[in-house]
């Protein structure tokens, strides 16, 4: 019997929550269903009341990244969620956890890539250090891997794959790649996955404040765009009954009528 994975690229403010509840409530649940959440409330961290709001439209893990700790009120509930993932190659003292076990076998984990990205822990090591720890022969093990660099994200799955992860899907650049593939038929992997939200605009950020910071150089605050038109960029992964992938197929798709959400 095989197991599906439905994994959701960076949701960017509401415009990325409400088409995430409209996919959701117009597509077959998977097994599990994984969203990453950093840029969730307008644009950046995660307020209380948008982790409740993802939930309760049907994600079961909420992965990040470095913009976890933008919303201050993180802190408050960061250590109670059973569902929301901080990277786990942050300093043994950072809240919340970096890992979570789902169905009893299906290892999520979040890490933060090392290119162009503030300093971190070594992610190659955390990852050889988790598998030592844990074990990962007998689980479906999923990296949500946040990184900037596409050859540092292709290295990473291939030194995971052979530790005994199943699959690496990258997040952070918000560009949907096409070289979704199975690495030697034990590894699903995309560099990656995209992002929900505004599909008139510039990773899900207004055109205007973008373009201003761009030709100006003076730090500018961005927006979240509004659009008629929202964007779905996820992953659809299967897994076989020895936990290998055997497919994972890109969705890309516009909505032009979302469901209504809160701000």
């Amino acid at each position: 019997m095989s197991y599906t994975v439905l994994f959701f690229g960076d949701m960017v403010g509401r415009p990325g929550r409400m088409v995430l509840s409209t996919f959701l409530s117009k597509n077959p649940k998977r097994n599990l269903t994984v969203a990453n959440a950093e840029n969730a409330s307008h644009g950046f961290g995660l307020t209380l009341k948008n982790h409740d709001e993802i939930i309760n439209s049907g994600v079961d893990c909420l992965t990040s990244g470095n913009h976890i700790w933008d919303k201050k009120d993180i802190y408050q509930y960061i250590d109670e969620s059973k569902a929301l993932i901080r990277p786990y190659n942050y300093h043994k003292t950072a809240r919340g956890v970096g890992y979570r076990i789902f169905d009893n076998n299906v290892l999520i984990i979040n890490l933060l890539g090392k290119t162009f990205m503030q300093p971190v822990n070594c992610p190659f090591q955390a990852i050889e250090e988790l598998a030592n720890t844990i074990g990962f022969e007998d689980k479906t093990v999923i990296v949500d891997y946040h990184a900037e660099a596409t050859a540092e994200k292709i290295s990473f799955a291939k030194f995971a794959a052979n530790l005994g992860v199943k699959a690496v899907i990258g997040t952070h650049t918000h560009v949907q790649t096409a070289d979704e593939r199975i690495i030697e038929g034990k590894c699903a992997y995309i560099t990656d996955v995209g992002f929900n939200g505004a599909y008139e605009s510039v990773i899900g950020m207004d055109y205007e404040s973008s373009i201003k910071r761009l030709i100006t150089s003076i730090p500018e605050r961005f927006d979240v765009a509004e659009s008629s038109l929202l964007q779905v960029n996820a992953v659809d992964i299967e897994f076989n009954d020895l936990n290998l992938p055997v497919n994972i197929k890109r969705i890309n798709y516009v909505y032009e009528e979302c469901k209504e959400g809160g701000s």
